[in-house]
């Protein structure tokens, strides 16, 4: 009894469960605007917000007060737990609240930069799209060079993408800059992102499957290439994020969840792969779409998934060099196919950053030792691999522009189209980026726009 007020009998596991769901709401607050939750994040900002100080206010008008009647040592615990509970909240409510103000201060400061700082900066930048709105003022304001299209885009667009497509196209005429490139995953088999509403090809594999060698295996492959490329020209797309040179090494992991490069893969075999993927690419090239060589230095022996974790190819230069580095060497030739550059990291070269933003791989191997001076383009830059590394997404675009890429796909959450763009207007106007090694960038950039519009006008009745 306390004074005439008979007091219920203080618990201790409702406080419990309440601290646990604290520290679950404080743990995703710290963390909400990573890719992970980019397709729910729009009703993730008000839940948050919401479940902070529902959780506040339960303990303050709850357990506090009746941890405050009853002088008990239970009661005393309860009100130790409630205490955590209401502080870890209220951290919870200051984070995400917090990280949604850098972000829109980010956003504003973008969009309110001049278009002259934009635009070259943005011929750097491949992006993906939720809101076709805000994919439109990027276009108005010069801030990409190309536009990836997924299958919530063609969704949304109500079957007519090519219609949405030339839309964007006749903005950049009338700016007076090259085309967009359109790019897609349209490899065929399990990664055909554009079918609906296109038909889904089989795999190259299985070509090389009924066709094992000779020249009915390269007139099969013409064939198939020029259907798949009239079909995504027809859609309006101009860039094809295929063939997939990973070598088939058989590796099936649980670990795995996304890449599952032995799906996708052409071969086990080396010169079949380089045979392949090299006439698929010349087919492509006849209807006006460029190829995409994927994704060095070669996924097929990871176990773990680059799209969630950074993940080291612990195999010797050398056994990759006369393995999984051949069909690369043997197709990285002249400027029409375009190289992904994966997020793996290979320690014997760059023991601390991936391949899409390592100076040693980029501009020491490809560059310098391979002499390869075509377009290189990143895997999507919102992957784990990425986002989670120790220099962050936006530091990783500025190192990956030093180092001498040229485009930088952001596919899957553009959201972080906005820190990427402010880290490189701030490093174009402190200096941090190098002059000599975008103006290389800006050559290739406008060779490869030069082809383009050879090609189209040598395909043009």
């Amino acid at each position: 009894m306390h004074g005439d007020i008979a007091l219920p009998k203080t618990r201790l596991w409702p406080a419990v469960i309440s601290l646990v769901g604290a520290i679950g709401l404080f743990a995703l607050a710290y963390d909400w605007r990573a890719p992970l939750f980019a397709s729910v994040r729009g009703w993730l900002l008000p839940t948050l917000i919401g479940l902070s100080l529902a959780l506040i206010g339960i303990e303050m008008r709850t357990r506090w007060w009746r941890a405050d009647r009853d002088r008990s040592s239970g009661a005393r615990r309860v009100r130790v737990l409630s205490i955590a509970s209401s502080v870890l909240a209220a951290l919870a409510l200051i984070c995400t609240v917090a990280i949604e103000a850098q972000f829109q201060f980010m956003r504003r400061a973008v969009l309110r930069a001049d278009i002259a700082e934009i635009e070259p900066l943005g011929r750097h930048l491949v992006v993906g799209y939720r809101h076709q709105a805000e994919l439109r003022q990027w276009i108005e304001r010069r801030g990409i060079a190309g536009v990836f299209v997924a299958p919530l885009n063609v969704q949304n667009a109500r079957g007519n993408i090519a219609r949405d497509i030339a839309g964007w196209q006749a903005m950049r005429r009338d700016q007076g800059l090259p085309p967009l490139w359109i790019s897609a995953d349209q490899e065929g088999g399990v990664v055909s992102r554009l079918s609906p509403p296109l038909t889904r090809p089989q795999p190259l594999s299985q070509l090389v499957a009924h066709y094992p060698a000779g020249a009915a295996r390269q007139a099969a492959i013409a064939d198939y290439a020029a259907q798949k490329g009239r079909a995504l020209r027809g859609l309006g797309v101009n860039l094809n994020l295929a063939p997939v040179l990973d070598l088939n090494h058989g590796v099936v992991s649980a670990l795995d969840r996304h890449s599952l490069i032995y799906r996708r893969a052409i071969s086990n075999d080396p010169a079949v792969v380089a045979d392949v993927a090299g006439a698929y690419c010349a087919g492509l090239d006849t209807t006006g779409v460029r190829c995409t060589l994927k994704h060095f230095p070669g996924l097929g022996r990871l176990t773990r998934d680059t799209h969630l974790q950074a993940v080291d190819l612990e195999v010797p230069r050398a056994v990759l060099a006369a393995s999984d580095w051949i069909p690369f060497r043997a197709l990285m030739q002249g400027d029409r196919p375009f190289v992904m550059l994966g997020h793996v990291r290979v320690p014997e070269l760059d023991a601390d950053r991936p391949a899409s933003f390592s100076r040693k791989v980029i501009g020491g191997l490809l560059r310098t030792e391979w002499g390869f001076d075509g377009v290189l383009i990143t895997d999507d830059f919102s992957m784990g691999a990425v986002y989670y590394s120790r220099h962050g997404i936006a530091d990783a675009t500025l190192e990956a522009l030093n180092a001498g890429v040229d485009l930088v796909l952001l596919s899957y959450d553009t959201d972080q189209y906005f820190p990427i763009m402010y880290r490189l207007l701030q490093a174009s106007r402190s200096g941090e980026l190098r002059p000599e090694i975008l103006a290389k960038s800006a050559a290739r950039l406008n060779r490869a726009q030069a082809g383009d519009r050879a090609r189209e006008a040598a395909l043009t009745p």
